[in-house]
């Protein structure tokens, strides 16, 4: 939700300026970072939630039981790429690599050519690193909830109520 307002007022102030004849450069690429990660936390929120787009031509027409695997299975293959995407990150900005060389990014850039830690943002002059970590969160988050989803559906656990919200499968069975 935080997201959602600081993107529609990073909007509404880039508007006024442009059309005042005053575009504030820095505000767009705020609004794009703003965007990249509402899009991450929104969709790993909306995996949980059991919000997620489905095809469900296949499923539908199975029977109860096969439904119920056929979610596992989803469940699974969420926590499989939530996993397979956190490691990917932690190779990527190896955060061993980077405290071996006492967080020196231009030591660590010149032993293994990795200049994550050395890059900034074009307008904001942000360290690029800052506006990636949305990846691990995401990856985690991700993870997290695929777990949780596959629990319910295994019966381990009870589905989890959310006030104000009906949890629906992506087959469309409460």
């Amino acid at each position: 939700m935080s997201f959602m307002g600081i993107l529609t007022l990073l909007i509404l102030i880039n508007v006024t300026t442009r059309y005042a004849g005053l575009p504030i450069y820095w505000i767009d690429e705020s609004a794009v970072y703003a965007t990249v990660w509402l899009t991450f936390i929104g969709a790993s929120a909306m995996t949980r939630l059991r919000l997620d787009f489905a095809v469900t031509m296949l499923t539908e027409w199975l029977s109860p039981r096969g439904q119920q695997i056929a979610r596992i299975i989803s469940a699974l293959a969420v926590v499989g790429f939530g996993f397979g995407l956190g490691i990917m990150c932690w190779l990527w900005m190896d955060p061993i690599g980077i405290a071996r060389t006492g967080f020196d990014a231009k030591a660590y850039a010149g032993e293994t050519f990795n200049f994550l830690y050395t890059e900034h943002t074009q307008t904001l002059n942000w360290p690029s690193w800052i506006v990636y970590l949305v990846l691990p969160i995401f990856a985690v988050s991700m993870t997290l909830h695929g777990l949780a989803n596959t629990l319910e559906d295994l019966g381990i656990v009870g589905r989890s109520a959310f006030p104000g919200f009906q949890a629906t499968t992506s087959t469309g069975i409460n």
